[in-house]
């Protein structure tokens, strides 16, 4: 019987976590990198993710990555302009892609400024099948997925009780989330299973209850959003904090 269950590393903190997950992106990409191809990465948004690019914008992983073979995605994105504060692909940008040597054509951000969330979620479907060489229908398979969890079990911009969880066909939707009254672009549950390494970062011991029932809970009875990212022919680690995994 092959193992499905999620490996899970507890750190002491937030600098081992961060450090942890900047290390597999780093050998993840260089190991494509010597077979010659391109490494696809869909980055996530949150506060984490902030001191990961910091650390991947420092020496030594500033000179030693392989930037110019990467392409870098997002996993989901705020309904703003991209130099908005709140904006996953800004952060990302003034912490990390703008003090490395990325090439401009490899970094495809999603529209948050389009007026209409609906035509952004649109246009960055086309964008991943344009990319990835598929035909409608067809879903593309990341190299590396990074994800974060909400205190209310939410992931990407899949949260609790909103429509995008049942979507299966397309692979980018703009769902309304009522507790923020506006709409979130994000990528949906087919693609993030698609993965070929999906990768969680926990920290906090606000997150603490959540995570013990995303990782303990009845799988076929998910309660949290979290829950149901079970990549299909993928790995599927969790990197959590001591504070995070205190009820484990």
């Amino acid at each position: 019987m092959v193992d499905d269950r999620p490996e899970v590393r507890v750190l002491p903190d937030l600098d081992y976590v961060v450090r942890a997950a900047a290390d597999t992106f780093e050998e993840l990409a260089k190991s494509k990198a010597r077979e010659g191809k391109v490494f696809t990465v869909a980055l996530s948004g949150g506060s984490t993710p902030v001191r990961l690019f910091e650390l991947l914008a420092s020496e030594p992983y500033r000179s030693q990555m392989p930037w110019k073979s990467i392409h870098f995605f997002w996993g989901d994105e705020r309904a703003v302009p991209p130099d908005a504060s709140e904006s996953n692909f800004g952060t990302a940008n003034a912490t990390l892609l703008s003090k490395v040597d990325v090439p401009d054509e490899n970094i495809h951000r999603i529209k948050g400024e389009l007026d209409d969330s609906v035509v952004a979620a649109t246009e960055y479907e086309a964008e991943l099948l344009r990319f990835f060489g598929l035909q409608q229908g067809e879903v593309p398979r990341f190299d590396l997925v990074f994800l974060g969890m909400g205190p209310d079990g939410h992931t990407a911009s899949l949260f609790p009780g909103t429509q995008a969880l049942s979507e299966i066909h397309r692979l980018v939707v703009a769902p309304w989330v009522d507790r923020l009254q506006a709409h979130r672009i994000t990528l949906t549950l087919p693609v993030l299973n698609k993965a070929a390494h999906a990768l969680f970062l926990v920290t906090g011991q606000d997150k603490a209850e959540v995570l013990r029932t995303v990782l303990h809970g009845d799988p076929d009875k998910p309660h949290y959003p979290a829950q149901l990212i079970r990549p299909e022919n993928g790995d599927l680690t969790w990197l959590v904090d001591e504070a995070a995994a205190s009820l484990l």
